[in-house]
């Protein structure tokens, strides 16, 4: 079993999300974060005066997958994700040693 966690822009989440749906792929918790990247954050005109924000808003998307499905997964979130631009995001995949169910007792090793 991977983990797979993507940080996206917040305006394309429910394109992802969709996409995801599509290829079968439901189960899934997102989270509203906040980071920066390469650009360092951006620079923002309020009344007049400059504003550096250095944490911009994401959202970060973590699945728990079998690890036959972690390409198409990338693959995805790349195509429906991407504008092109810097702050597009980041895909981390990590492995799982044990999925445990709370409501059973359920116990998935590998």
């Amino acid at each position: 079993m991977k983990k797979v966690e993507a940080i996206i822009r917040p305006e394309k989440l429910e394109q992802v999300k969709k996409a995801l749906e599509e290829k079968g792929f439901f189960p899934m918790t997102v989270t509203e974060v906040r980071g920066r990247g390469a650009q360092k954050g951006i620079c923002l005109q309020f009344r007049g005066k400059k504003i550096e924000v250095d944490l911009i808003p994401k959202v970060q998307i973590d699945m728990v997958v079998p690890d036959s499905d972690v390409a198409l997964i990338i693959d995805t979130i790349r195509a429906t994700g991407r504008t092109g631009k810097n702050g597009d995001g980041k895909i981390f995949v990590s492995h799982v040693e044990i999925v445990a169910g709370v409501r059973t007792d359920e116990m998935i090793t590998e």
